[in-house]
């Protein structure tokens, strides 16, 4: 018996992963990746041989392709559709200075947050443009259009500029660079022209509705609009009303799926849209494992045994608090800020020191999740700190709920598949694919932590 495949691709920071999937019911069948280069601003061609790499063999078998990818990079484009320079990723800070010029264009935080959905961070593709119109003036009046990573390598699937066809999106990745109205669902060409410094806006992708077929490749294999990472790791979760997502990476994201979008003007919330035609608001904050990694490294242990160390404490830390801002933190707005211990005495143990890096990793995501401005029914822990056992068997005891863990997976690939097996069955809503599998975790609730942590929070808010 013929199975449909559909191919789903997560193109991150760091690497590329394709999964081969079964479009009925999301087993994978097949997957490879390969690496990306490292640094904060990447040739798309790199992205593209990557790509070839992982997907050769792969992408053949595809009845229908998605692409999953890092959210607000600027891929500069000549008339030509060549690139204009080096793409600036999502992590390249150089933009923070723009931060306060978008802003004030576009009217003073609520004003922007009602335009754009957000208050923008560097990251956001509209704070790059304004740079390089400031910083590379030429470079700008060569810039005929702009994509996101994602419209770049769906745009390289279809053929590029040798078949013709131009640059698509969808309306989440679309939402994340700053020139997008998440509440009229379309592009602001007047924000991206004054952001290039111009006139005339240049080009910007077509916009896809969710579930469409954006384009074919040269050998008639459908592509859906594809989207930004978090937006596709939602689709892969089968996310649903009162489910919050908490990403445990380098940085941590809580996200979950709204029915109408959000204009908060603290900058907490990103007020994005979604992969299915609803919402996707977001937090994200900037220290998350590596408070872990900093705290073990001081200590001196492994990760197993730091996770040791965490659970043989006490909670509370025997009166320890960690507020870890390590590096400046986004999710409260302390840019300049770093990590401060309240608590020390002479009977801290290793065991505190551990139990208190957990816990205020904890205490930041569960502030990022009382930021959605939500009442969770079901808190998904993913991300590579997830896996942890000290944060696993803590998290229900600081969030105050139990928590499910969900099995370590692609879940960026799985939903552009998703998407893709969505695009090629023509169904108004996406396929439905059995739940990812997830292990529950309960604890007495320990609101004695919060408690310690908002307090070291807010006596620290002038520092």
């Amino acid at each position: 018996m013929n199975e449909t495949l559909v191919a789903g691709i997560d193109s991150s920071t760091q690497s590329v992963k394709v999964l081969l999937v079964r479009a009925d019911d999301g087993v994978v069948v097949d997957e490879a990746s390969a690496p990306h280069p490292n640094g904060t601003e990447v040739d798309p061609q790199a992205w593209w041989s990557a790509l070839q790499t992982a997907g050769s063999g792969l992408l053949e078998r595809a009845s229908a392709i998605g692409v999953g990818g890092q959210q607000h990079g600027m891929v500069a484009l000549d008339a030509d559709g060549q690139v204009v320079r080096p793409a600036l990723l999502w992590n390249d800070l150089r933009s923070a200075p723009q931060i306060a010029t978008v802003v004030d264009h576009l009217g003073g935080p609520q004003r922007c947050a009602d335009t754009i959905g957000s208050v923008p961070a560097a990251s956001f593709t509209v704070t790059k443009l304004r740079w390089m119109a400031e910083n590379e003036p030429e470079r700008a009046a060569r810039t005929a259009s702009v994509a996101l990573p994602h419209d770049w390598l769906t745009w390289q699937l279809a053929g590029g500029a040798a078949a013709g066809s131009a640059p698509t999106t969808d309306h989440g990745d679309a939402s994340g660079t700053g020139y997008y109205s998440p509440a009229h669902r379309d592009w602001l060409p007047d924000v991206a022209a004054w952001a290039l410094d111009r006139d005339v806006a240049p080009e910007l992708p077509r916009l896809v509705a969710p579930g469409a077929v954006a384009a074919h490749t040269p050998a008639g294999v459908p592509l859906s609009a594809g989207t930004g990472d978090n937006m596709a790791a939602a689709l892969g979760l089968s996310i649903g009303d009162g489910d919050v997502v908490v990403s445990i990476g380098t940085s941590g994201t809580a996200f979950c799926v709204a029915d109408a979008p959000t204009a908060e003007p603290t900058g907490s919330v990103s007020g994005f849209a979604d992969a299915t035609g609803r919402y996707l608001p977001l937090v994200c904050t900037v220290n998350a494992s590596r408070v872990l990694g900093v705290v073990g490294r001081l200590l001196g242990v492994d990760h197993a045994t730091f996770a040791e160390l965490a659970l043989a404490g006490r909670p509370g830390a025997g009166g320890l608090t960690l507020l870890p801002y390590l590096d400046g933190e986004r999710t409260p707005n302390r840019p300049d800020a770093t990590g401060v211990f309240r608590g020390l005495t002479s009977a801290v143990t290793r065991e505190d020191l551990a139990r208190a890096a957990v816990e205020s990793l904890l205490c930041s995501l569960a502030d990022a999740v009382d930021a959605l401005g939500i009442t969770p029914t079901r808190i998904l822990l993913i991300g590579g700190a997830s896996r942890n056992p000290a944060v696993q068997q803590l998290a229900p005891a600081v969030f105050g709920q139990p928590v499910e863990v969900m099995q370590p997976g692609e879940y960026v690939a799985l939903g552009a598949a998703r998407q893709a097996a969505w695009a090629l069955s023509g169904a108004p809503t996406p396929p439905e694919w059995p739940a990812a599998p997830a292990e529950r975790f309960e604890a007495e609730p320990t609101p004695q932590v919060r408690e310690a942590y908002a307090a070291l929070r807010e006596d620290t808010a002038g520092w």
